[in-house]
């Protein structure tokens, strides 16, 4: 048995540009179909996020989670952070049988126990928390960057 490496001859050089072109071709698409899919959702998703606070965030769930679908490698892990935290919010009101929009951690719905405000308060802590708000900030700045349109979320 030989341990000879081989060399590609002049035959390969073809082989090899053409799967690099296929290769960048295919993340430009990504690419491209990432920032359509972010100016197509930026009219709606300012809409959404006029009124603020976690509400909205909770409102724009399904417009974050088509970004995230479309999203491109280097800002996947962001969106599903993110994702993730809204989607708990999301879910720890609706177990607690809270309306996102008017819930006021200063002035708790009437009967709300002292566990399911708990729970509510966990998870607005980890919607608010620095690696949260920092991914919030990376998918911005990539939307900026690469699709040259602001999401200001």
């Amino acid at each position: 048995m030989s341990s000879a490496v081989r060399v590609a001859g002049p035959r390969a050089f073809p082989v090899v540009v053409a799967l690099l072109v296929a290769v960048l071709t295919g993340c430009a698409s990504d690419q491209e179909r990432y920032c359509g899919a972010v100016r197509d959702h930026q009219a709606e998703l300012s809409d959404l996020l006029a009124s603020g606070g976690d509400a909205a965030l909770v409102d724009a769930l399904d417009v974050f989670r088509d970004l995230a679908d479309s999203a491109p490698p280097d800002v996947r892990d962001e969106w599903a952070l993110v994702n993730d935290r809204i989607a708990t919010l999301a879910d720890t009101l609706a177990a607690a049988g809270v309306d996102p929009a008017s819930y006021d951690a200063e002035e708790p719905p009437a009967g709300l126990g002292a566990d399911d405000r708990a729970r509510i308060e966990d998870a607005a802590r980890g919607l608010g928390a620095r690696e949260t708000q920092e991914a919030l900030a990376a998918v911005e700045q990539q939307a900026l960057d690469v699709c040259q349109t602001p999401l200001s979320i």
